[in-house]
């Protein structure tokens, strides 16, 4: 008897050990999520989706982004390298360059191809402008690059950044209706892809279109339907309720669904499918799942914050989220994975919405101010000297400066005078301010962080609260005043303590506290700060 006493004690030992890490760790991002949207549509939610994760996990309520732009790939980009666009040089969606003379997209890579014909533009895509390591990166170097990584989204750049440079696969979806990747992950699609290609599931969406999932007086969040704040799916059709989806798709092709809930339901299902078929989570190696639900932010922008379809939109993420849930329970195994959901930024509310409000507030497109900007220059030099306004930076031509015997520090400074007699202007940095930030000042501490010198701007704007470079329906995102940056941080599942938090955090903190939790090394470029709730032992 003693000896089979021992004989358990050692075996359920040796089970202890191989639970040192989950089998599987999930990365959630849901596109332009505001955590106030948990509380505005907290009475609409399921028990099974959103509030399973802050009942039964660890809620984070004042987590924030710490720099500038938010937008979409440097708040991927963010998350995973638990850093800043200042060191992971993921600077914006797409940034000028100098030396070319003109922009670049986050992860063009004109050196790989795609594994899908017909999506030669949309698959030339890779990480390799991501300057830092991330957490999935190291989780592949720690198992030996037996773990595997896969990266998903119906957005390119929401597939590839989370999965790092070390991925087994990104695959992200085109206006085909296939979800695609590049010949930086292999040399041919998997099968399993294109099977669930050719199934062709967004078609049962466009068939059926896009009416409310509850009834009309569940909306009393919204504004009403049709209100003159939002946009349109198409140029033809009113935005209100219901949405014919198989019209504008025979008129205008499939890139309608990416504005309509389905794009996550498709997300979702595909996600189910490559933990089934990459057969995730099946053993005691640590894989890693990122899912980056890319259509709440496609609504949001078309539709705006307070929309019946952006209430609409989150209502049936809630229960795509408890399917996903339910599924991971029976294939993984409920303590067997874990996972953390959050946002790459928020959103700003319509300006022309507060203006009507009473709030002296407006929208001023970036087509205005780069106008305005070369106006002035042509009127004091003689010479358009702005090369590129973009991402909140403005490009100057330094050689034509430089040929007209200019000083470029005056160059710089009167610009900077000129626009601070812009109303929507708060302040404007130089090169030489930012580099030289002391930590005193908060706005510029955002800037600072966000600021590459090797690919930002001469000089970079902040514009005052409420005002948007935007058009006049919809909204945007980008600054560093808390509506675009506080958005939530939910984890749940293995070795997860039940709580929550309003200490202000910052979403850097997310990569280093996974790399302590699953007790691997760091992503290379992190500042090394942790959430440390979550490192309690239960």
């Amino acid at each position: 008897m003693r000896k089979i006493v021992l004989f358990l004690v050692f075996v359920f030992s040796i089970q202890g050990q191989a639970q040192q890490r989950p089998k599987l760790v999930v990365g959630i991002v849901v596109d332009q999520m505001k955590m106030e949207y948990l509380y505005r549509f907290s009475d609409d939610f399921s028990t099974k989706g959103f509030k399973r994760l802050m009942d039964k996990g660890f809620t984070f309520y004042n987590m924030n982004y710490n720099y500038v732009p938010t937008f979409t790939a440097p708040g991927h980009a963010s998350i995973y390298t638990g850093t800043t666009p200042a060191t992971h040089g993921i600077i914006g969606n797409d940034w000028y360059i100098r030396s070319i003379g003109k922009s670049m997209y986050c992860t063009d890579d004109a050196g790989v191809k795609t594994l899908v014909e017909g999506t030669e533009k949309e698959g030339a895509m890779s990480p390799k402008n991501l300057l830092s390591t991330t957490i999935t990166d190291e989780l592949r170097m720690a198992t030996n690059f037996k773990g595997k990584v896969i990266g998903l989204s119906i957005k390119d750049r929401g597939a590839i950044l989370p999965a790092g440079h070390f991925a087994n696969w990104a695959f992200w979806y085109t206006k085909t209706g296939s979800f695609i990747s590049s010949s930086f992950y292999g040399d041919k699609m998997p099968n399993w892809v294109t099977d669930y290609n050719n199934e062709k599931t967004y078609m049962k969406y466009v068939e059926k279109g896009w009416n409310l999932l509850r009834p009309l007086d569940t909306y009393n969040e919204s504004l009403p339907d049709d209100n003159p704040y939002e946009g349109r799916l198409d140029k033809t059709t009113k935005p209100v309720f219901p949405y014919d989806l198989n019209k504008i798709y025979k008129e205008n092709g499939l890139e309608v669904i990416k504005s309509t809930p389905f794009g996550n339901d498709i997300l979702a299902d595909f996600a189910m499918r490559a933990i089934e078929k990459e057969e995730l989570g099946k053993d005691n190696i640590t894989d890693f799942l990122t899912v980056s639900f890319s259509s709440t932010d496609y609504v949001g922008h078309t539709f705006g914050p307070r929309s019946m379809e952006i209430q609409d939109t989150y209502l049936r993420l809630d229960l795509t989220i408890a399917t996903f849930l339910d599924y991971l329970d029976a294939t993984v195994g409920k303590d067997n994975y874990l996972l953390f959901l959050t946002a790459d930024h928020a959103v700003a509310e319509n300006p022309i919405y507060l203006n009507d409000h009473k709030y002296n507030v407006t929208n001023v497109p970036a087509k205005d101010i780069f106008s305005s900007l070369s106006k002035f220059s042509t009127d004091t030099y003689g010479v358009n000297l702005v090369l590129n306004y973009s991402n909140f930076n403005v490009y100057l031509d330094r050689d034509v400066i430089k040929d007209k015997g200019l000083e470029l520090t005056k160059v710089k400074q009167s610009f900077k005078d000129f626009l601070m007699t812009q109303v929507q202007i708060k302040r404007v940095y130089t090169q030489e301010e930012i580099l030289a930030a002391t930590g005193q000042d908060y706005y510029l501490n955002f800037i600072f962080k966000g600021y590459d010198p090797k690919q930002n701007g001469d000089l970079v704007i902040l514009e005052g609260t409420g005002y948007l470079e935007s058009i006049a329906t919809g909204t945007t995102h980008g600054t560093p005043n808390s509506y675009d940056t506080n958005v939530p941080l939910l984890f749940y599942g293995w070795n997860v303590p039940i709580g929550e938090s309003y200490k202000k955090e910052y979403i850097t903190k997310i990569a280093p506290t996974l790399s302590k939790m699953l007790k691997i090394t760091f992503p290379n470029g992190t500042e090394a700060e942790v959430l440390e709730e979550l490192l309690v032992k239960k």
